[in-house]
């Protein structure tokens, strides 16, 4: 499997995939949740979160919010359908990386502003979205860790989507 992870990604994201990496039956076939145990990886918990995923129609339900996501945010959204804690998700970049993990049981990576859930122009993340399948093959479940950077405010004007510096508009 191709490493999706750039090379500066943060040191806890890396240790999850490789966490993920090493828990996958016979090398090959997806991890289920049976396999993750989070005794193995209590310095990356405050920073997890796991959703439900239910296939024809493709949707997704939070099952676990870490509670430093809920001071971030604001919001416990345990329990909650994802599309209707986040009516317009489905225009979003994060869209396209949770259905590309349930769909095709690949890990997925986003770097850039939070586009969802928090309005907040002086922060940044890195998500990881890693497929898990009771079965080895039909994802059931997304694990995912975000690590939410601070931005300077004087360089949020000069940062694109992807946290890259840009030049300001003139």
């Amino acid at each position: 499997m191709a490493d999706v992870l750039p090379d500066d990604s943060d040191s806890k994201v890396r240790q999850l995939y490789d966490y993920w990496r090493s828990i996958r039956p016979d090398g090959r076939r997806l991890p289920g949740r049976q396999h993750f145990d989070p005794i193995d990886i209590p310095h990356l918990l405050s920073a997890l979160w796991l959703l439900d995923v239910f296939h024809d129609p493709l949707r997704f339900r939070y099952r676990l919010i870490s509670a430093a996501h809920v001071a971030v945010t604001g919001t416990d959204r345990t329990g909650r359908w994802y599309d209707e804690a986040h009516p317009q998700y489905k225009s979003s970049p994060l869209y396209a990386k949770l259905a590309a993990a349930a769909t095709q049981g690949a890990p997925t990576f986003r770097r850039g502003r939070p586009t969802v859930h928090i309005d907040k122009d002086y922060m940044s993340l890195e998500t990881l979205l890693l497929p898990l399948a009771r079965d080895g093959e039909t994802v059931d479940m997304l694990l995912g860790i975000t690590i939410y950077h601070r931005v300077p405010a004087q360089e949020s004007d000069t940062r694109d989507g992807a946290g890259r510096h840009v030049a300001p508009p003139d």
